[in-house]
């Protein structure tokens, strides 16, 4: 990719992230370049892989069920190939990453149910057993501290709002059905006739759409992207364990304002914090490493390097 096309699509990734897909309109305007224009821009970026699709980041704490984060660890052999065939076709799968130590493979699922929790794990249990190591472990999060660079206790977020059905499935088309470029309320009204038989008129999925905005259900909008062709060179998994286990929560506030830092989650393990690292330069993890433990508030840290990004996870704020 020369400078060019790497300048204009940092331009675009920054333009696709707002709080309303109205906002997004409006200001692919500020490029200075045609609706055609841009148009094109984004076809070719899309065939070179630099960037995928819209998308949009959904408050993890919608009522009346919270969306349920896990985290599954799977030592797989090189030579079954299937065991990620068969794990890239389960829906709530959202990033599956090739990792280096004890485990070969670790994924992110999101469930909007313990139903569909239930189900999910039943899946991941039948293709397990069909493994070769049949060694895997399953996380849950308990809590949610920052998700895709957006800091969740700084959110705007009306707890007592709750979503119906028909919220959700206008949420799912918003975050898994835009292609690269917004994608309109008529659009969605006949995407929803299509896979769900569900009618709802044009103005009433827009002021659906306008009310999960306000109420801090739809926390923001924004594009995939690839991170390596833009500039991201590393990814890490990194676990953090504080000297004082009483002070999980405020040592988590504390890293989350790190933007190296896109992903943090309270687990139950040993290490209680689990965070995404995205760096630029490889160099940058250990002064970031260092700089943890000169805080003198961790105790021990965990790393696992990103050898392979198998379903990204990748609508982050560039910085």
């Amino acid at each position: 990719m020369n400078s060019n096309d790497r300048a204009i699509a940092l331009r675009l990734i920054k333009i696709f992230s707002g709080t309303s897909k109205f906002y997004i309109t409006r200001n692919i305007q500020s490029l200075g370049l045609t609706r055609q224009t841009i148009q094109n821009k984004i076809k070719l970026l899309r065939e070179q892989e630099i960037i995928e699709n819209i998308t949009i980041n959904i408050q993890p704490y919608i009522q009346p069920n919270n969306l349920k984060y896990v985290i599954l660890e799977i030592k797989t052999n090189p030579r079954e190939p299937k065991i990620v065939e068969q794990l890239l076709k389960i829906p709530h799968l959202k990033m599956l990453d090739g990792i280096f130590g004890e485990f070969s493979l670790i994924a992110l699922f999101v469930f909007k149910s313990l139903e569909d929790y239930y189900d999910g794990l039943e899946k991941i249990d039948t293709l397990m057993a069909e493994s070769y190591f049949k060694k895997y472990q399953i996380i849950e999060v308990l809590r949610v501290f920052k998700t895709n660079s957006i800091n969740l206790d700084q959110a705007n977020y009306d707890s007592d709002f709750n979503i119906d059905k028909n919220d959700y499935l206008i949420l799912k088309i918003l975050q898994e059905e835009q292609t690269g470029k917004p994608i309109s309320t008529y659009e969605i009204r006949d995407k929803m006739r299509i896979l769900y038989n569900v009618d709802l008129s044009q103005s009433t999925i827009h002021n659906r759409i306008k009310k999960l905005e306000k109420k801090g259900i739809i926390l923001n909008y924004s594009i995939n992207f690839s991170p390596k062709k833009i500039g991201y060179e590393g990814k890490f998994i990194l676990r953090l364990k504080p000297k004082d286990p009483s002070k999980y929560n405020e040592l988590a506030l504390k890293l989350e304002v790190s933007h190296f830092i896109t992903d943090l989650f309270r687990i139950g393990e040993e290490h209680g914090l689990f965070a995404i690292v995205r760096v630029k330069k490889i160099g940058d993890y250990a002064n970031f490493i260092r700089d943890l433990y000169i805080s003198e508030e961790i105790e021990d840290t965990y790393t696992n390097f990103v050898l392979d990004e198998l379903k990204p996870y990748t609508n982050f704020s560039i910085f």
